[in-house]
């Protein structure tokens, strides 16, 4: 199992430093970024299974990357500021931080912290992946129930069909369906000779969950024949 993947966004080095070893001696992996506008470009880009966020930063304020973070994702944000007063407090957690830790604390209740939030995260996800019928692989994430889909963390829109489309291959892995198979089931009737529906949806489908210019990892072709999802 991969370690879990933790963010600090603290512009003071010493501290971004003690909490980083502290941290990865725990068993995490650790990015850190200096500055709002460089973290926040990095949660919303990249998969943090936690961010540790400063509340005074350069740039963007650490209000703001929290704003913008729970704006788009659920990852767990412990905010942490060198400032006592209850209105900051207040406001942090009211914009979706999951906790505030004032400076100056021990690393080790840190890294108490960060393992209560990651294990209260993964209970809250696993009961959600109980309740609804979801498909994990790789960063693709397909919510059946919900029909709603996230790559990489960032939630993608889809039309009816493509999601039908997506969410059968994606049942389905492995295994090679010719378009006509695909036609009939998805659209629940025969192929008139014409099959390049089929052909439209698999493009719009790869330009949303596929890297651009990179060849497919998801849904193959299989030439001569139709398609496959890839485990």
């Amino acid at each position: 199992m991969e370690p879990k993947k933790i963010l600090i966004i603290e512009d003071e080095v010493s501290i971004a430093e003690l909490e980083r070893d502290y941290l990865e001696l725990s068993g995490f992996s650790v990015i850190t970024e200096t500055d709002g506008s460089s973290g926040l470009d990095r949660a919303l880009n990249e998969r943090m299974d936690l961010v540790i966020l400063d509340l005074m930063l350069p740039g963007v304020n650490g209000f703001e990357v929290c704003r913008r973070i729970r704006e788009e994702q659920n990852t767990p944000i412990l905010m942490v500021s060198a400032r006592k007063d209850d209105i900051d407090k207040i406001r942090g957690l009211g914009l979706g931080a999951d906790d505030y830790m004032t400076k100056p604390f021990s690393p080790s209740e840190l890294v108490a912290r960060v393992k209560a939030h990651l294990a209260r995260y993964d209970r809250l996800t696993t009961a959600a992946q109980q309740r609804n019928e979801i498909i994990e692989i790789r960063g693709l994430k397909i919510d059946k129930t919900a029909r709603r889909v996230w790559v990489d963390g960032k939630e993608k829109m889809f039309t009816t069909k493509e999601f039908d489309l997506l969410s059968f291959l994606a049942s389905t892995p492995n295994h090679v369906f010719k378009k006509e198979e695909l036609f009939r089931e998805i659209w629940d009737m025969e192929s008139i000779g014409d099959i390049a529906t089929v052909t439209v949806h698999i493009k719009k489908i790869r330009e949303k969950i596929e890297v651009p210019g990179a060849k497919p990892t998801y849904i193959e072709t299989i030439w001569g024949v139709g398609y496959r999802f890839k485990l």
